[in-house]
């Protein structure tokens, strides 16, 4: 369970960076507000984990399914690795840990 939580709130710290990053250098409201929005969840999901709450696992992963799949999609659109193809590989990275600590 450790390690789901640590992965939830590293990955969390990262999507946090990325929506501020994407918001000092394009002005985009969305990444911001994405970064922030998810950032809380896999926060609130590590507290859980903690906590021993089965929830706490299945909502991380929730969440970097969710950004996995939208980058994906966007990174298939743009063709551009950064910043869509890095938040595929980290976003698969966390899944695959948060699947594997959180049993």
């Amino acid at each position: 369970m450790m390690l789901a939580a640590l992965t939830s709130v590293v990955y969390g710290g990262l999507v946090l960076a990325g929506g501020i990053t994407g918001y000092r250098k394009a002005r985009s409201r969305a990444s911001l507000v994405a970064g922030l929005v998810s950032a809380a969840f896999l926060l609130l999901a590590a507290i859980l984990i903690l906590r021993g709450d089965p929830i706490g696992p299945r909502l991380a992963m929730a969440v970097a399914l969710l950004l996995l799949v939208f980058f994906a999609m966007r990174w298939l659109k743009g063709g551009k690795f950064m910043p869509a193809g890095l938040m595929v590989v980290s976003s698969a990275i966390a899944l695959a840990l948060l699947a594997w600590g959180g049993s």
